[in-house]
């Protein structure tokens, strides 16, 4: 069976009901995620060798007798394969099509839809196909508000929606993330904006913005080695998109604002969450840079940026690099013209 979001709790809280899950897609920290709770659940533990069998890619070839051996202390067995692609379809079909009682549960990284175990999974009334993708907008902003109150932690709305912007899309990173913000916040503590700027100073997330905010001002190599730092640090090129195009926003509301009348001082004040007061001198020079023809050209710009990035087979992180260099670049020109 295909399942979607609203269906997952029926998976992983009840592994029980299942032979079979694949977990595939690009987001590799949420696969593990995934796998790591259902074979907890389902064995009770992750380490249990008379209960769980881990395949990695070299051991690959003994799933039909790990899959079908008897648990020697009478519990299921979880035979858990990492690695996986379309060469175990016909060992799967061969468990699935005998009277093994274990659960098998494949990490794999993007399979095609037509794909053998895809197939498998999705025809199977006693298997699971979950797609593993990076979270995005409100997706995204509710797994963070939800790791949080795991961990007895309240968080203001300005700071989630700042992370919901700022963290990576991997959700292992995710993740890391939240669990050095709660440990700040301890145990019944609360997260304001400027406790999660403060503690995400230091990281890849930071990086994109610097980054960003280095591009908009023309700053073109300081904008290399951000991007570079971030892209090192794990950050994907879709993330990065999405951290420009709220910057973006940020800076056309305030140019629209000033259109109608209103002073800048008065124009930024309007701004939630307000600008970190350490990229104020860097966010008041892109408005000096771009109007708001420019900034609205732009964004038409990144938004196609970011499409041509979530294409199959898209070279993701040279559009990524080009993308941001054009942009330092033309604010570059922009600044040696004197134009705003």
């Amino acid at each position: 069976m295909k399942i979607d979001g609203r269906s997952l709790g029926k998976v992983l809280g009840a592994p029980d009901n299942w032979r079979f899950v694949l977990l595939h897609g690009d987001d590799t920290g949420l696969i593990r995620e995934y796998a790591t709770t259902l074979v907890r659940t389902a064995a009770g533990s992750l380490d249990d060798p008379f209960r769980v069998s881990v395949l990695a890619r070299e051991d690959q070839s003994r799933l039909e007798e790990e899959a079908t051996a008897l648990s020697l202390d009478g519990g299921r067995r979880v035979v858990w394969v990492r690695e996986a692609g379309d060469g175990l379809a016909a060992a799967m079909t061969a468990i699935l099509d005998g009277p093994a009682g274990s659960l098998v549960v494949m990490e794999a990284g993007s399979l095609p839809a037509r794909g053998k175990l895809r197939k498998l999974a999705e025809s199977r009334t006693d298997s699971a196909s979950i797609g593993c993708y990076p979270e995005e907008g409100r997706a995204l902003e509710g797994s963070v508000r939800r790791m949080f109150e795991e961990r007895k932690v309240r968080v203001t709305s300005e700071a989630l929606g700042w992370l919901a912007t700022h963290l990576g899309s991997d959700r292992a990173g995710v993740r890391n993330e939240i669990e050095k913000l709660a440990l700040y916040a301890g145990e019944g503590g609360e997260l304001a904006l400027e406790d999660v700027q403060l503690c995400m100073g230091d990281s890849g997330a930071a990086s994109v913005e610097d980054a960003v905010f280095l591009a908009t001002e023309g700053d073109r190599e300081g904008t290399d080695l951000a991007l570079e730092r971030a892209l090192s640090e794990g950050a994907n090129p879709v993330a990065v998109a999405r951290v420009l195009l709220n910057h973006i926003g940020r800076l056309r509301r305030v140019q629209a604002q000033i259109a109608g009348g209103q002073s800048r001082p008065d124009a930024l004040k309007t701004l939630r969450p307000p600008v970190f007061f350490r990229k104020q001198t860097a966010f008041n020079r892109a408005l000096d840079l771009w109007p708001l023809d420019a900034l609205n050209d732009l964004a038409r710009r990144t938004q196609a940026f970011e499409l041509s990035c979530k294409q199959t087979g898209a070279m993701d992180l040279l559009l990524c690099r080009r993308h941001l260099a054009g942009i330092a670049a033309m604010a570059a020109g922009r600044r040696r013209r004197g134009h705003r």
